[in-house]
């Protein structure tokens, strides 16, 4: 008789349509029917965008949401929640993780894009409380942005002002680059004394070719002449601030330049997916695991560059683990996989695949158990 085998199930979110515990709730599902004697491990993961705090909260016992009225992306206001983890001897006020894509976030714009006039003020408004809680240190994962504004909004949140010749402030949004001819960061708070550490899936510069408009700004709705004005304005801005060498650091380009912004204010930058797997002790359980499975919403390109399956992967093939993927739609090369499933092939068409994702998803476990 075959032992039962151990499954570490340890997915991103299906950014938009399924979150990261109900994706590894499906495959996990789904594998059974085919193998219902294997035990599971199930570790939703994400790498700074949609699901960071659901990662947090999931992995540290005490963590507490807490509510917070916000400005969204378009400018109306949104409900939207940061997470306060318990206070340890070096941090006594505890930490606070605040996630972008839950205030200032791509998703919380539906089917709009609003790529010259979308902000970050939120997600600084959604920061501003809970240094206003006392926390001692705050965690932010900034991926999922709907903005290219180099952090302005979130900096005005934190107290900086961006004016314009006239010595008035700028509009917001990437528009507002156009217009930025001095900043005073007089009244910018302080850090906590843990500091700021800033969690993103990408290292791209500010601007240049692959800076944050030319990169990101199509998916953000930005057409060829508005992403060539916002990377003009993106070096506007870095020269306003004199920051021209942390224009250049990798990751100042994440989330529509949020990354330059958070650098100017003094955090630290560090991969995010590698942050949430330490944070979960990922690599302990796959190190006693058979089989482990990863997946994302689309599996191409960028994926390598820092995403969480690319991260959970590597860890599964230095403990020498065979590790499989499953994606809403895969657009790169999976040899160095043990299986890989698109859950638009097995649907017949991304519009059935992403009507039902969690059918599919066991579909795809099911398969992969095989």
């Amino acid at each position: 008789m075959t032992s039962p085998r151990r499954i570490v199930v340890a997915p991103d979110s299906f950014k938009g349509t399924i979150s990261a515990a109900d994706t590894a709730v499906a495959i996990a599902e789904g594998w059974v029917r085919t193998s219902p004697a294997d035990r599971f491990t199930l570790r939703p993961m994400a790498d700074g965008g949609e699901g960071t705090l659901d990662a947090f909260e999931k992995a540290v016992p005490g963590a507490q949401r807490m509510t917070v009225r916000v400005t969204g992306p378009a400018g109306l206001p949104v409900t939207s929640s940061w997470l306060k983890l318990p206070p340890m001897d070096e941090l006594p006020g505890g930490t606070g993780v605040v996630e972008l894509a839950n205030t200032s976030g791509i998703e919380l714009l539906g089917d709009e894009r609003r790529g010259t006039d979308a902000s970050t003020l939120g997600f600084g408004q959604a920061i501003a409380a809970a240094l206003a809680a006392g926390v001692s240190r705050i965690v932010v994962g900034i991926g999922s942005s709907s903005s290219t504004d180099g952090g302005i909004g979130m900096l005005t949140a934190l107290g900086a002002r961006f004016l314009n010749d006239f010595e008035a402030s700028i509009a917001p949004g990437a528009v507002g680059l156009d217009e930025v001819h001095s900043v005073d960061l007089t009244a910018l708070k302080p850090l906590p004394a843990g500091g700021v550490t800033v969690l993103t899936d990408v290292t791209n510069p500010l601007t240049g070719p692959e800076g944050a408009a030319r990169i990101f700004g199509p998916q953000k709705g930005l057409d060829d002449e508005q992403i060539a004005r916002a990377d003009a304005g993106l070096g506007r801005l870095a020269a306003a601030l004199d920051a021209e060498d942390l224009a250049e650091r990798p990751g100042a380009g994440a989330a529509g330049g949020t990354g330059f912004g958070l650098l100017v204010w003094g955090a630290e930058l560090v991969p995010g997916s590698a942050a949430i797997a330490d944070l979960t002790e990922l690599a302990g359980d796959i190190a006693t695991a058979d089989i482990v499975v990863t997946g994302e919403g689309r599996y191409d390109g960028q994926s390598e560059a820092g995403k969480a399956p690319a991260h959970v992967a590597q860890l599964a093939r230095a403990a020498g683990v065979p590790v499989q993927i499953v994606a809403g739609a895969i657009d790169a090369d999976t040899s160095s996989f043990a299986g890989a499933v698109s859950l638009t092939e097995l649907a017949g068409s991304s519009e059935a695949a992403l009507a039902d994702p969690a059918r599919w998803l066991r579909d795809a476990g099911e398969r992969l158990a095989r």
